[in-house]
């Protein structure tokens, strides 16, 4: 092995970590994104259940927030993604998604 390949390779493994670390990340922004969605659509719906189902499709360990205003449903999800080995720390981000549904399981007139 050369000195040239012995500096490289360290840096190249690196390099690896780092990008299979935001494949990974934005693999759990999409499912921060879709769980948001699905629990939309469900609180729209006016399915008890909401939360659980938007939490099934969350990442493990992400926070669901339902909340009800008026004629809309409002879920917010957040789920905190580490970085790779011993750059945990460093390189943790926190993902985050919304959406927001009209809601049919009730007419204006119910509101008023």
């Amino acid at each position: 092995m050369t000195a040239e390949t012995a500096v490289l390779f360290p840096s190249l493994m690196l390099l690896m970590a780092l990008l299979a670390w935001g494949v990974l990340t934005t693999a759990a922004q999409l499912r921060c994104i879709d769980a948001a969605r699905v629990g939309a659509r469900a609180a729209a719906r006016g399915d008890g259940d909401a939360v659980a189902v938007a939490r099934a499709v969350a990442p493990i360990g992400a926070t669901v927030r339902l909340t009800t205003e008026g004629e809309t449903v409002h879920v917010a999800v957040a789920a905190d993604c580490l970085g790779p080995g011993r750059l945990a720390a460093a390189l943790s981000v926190r993902l985050t998604a919304d959406a927001v549904a009209a809601r049919e399981d009730v007419t204006k007139e119910e509101l008023e």
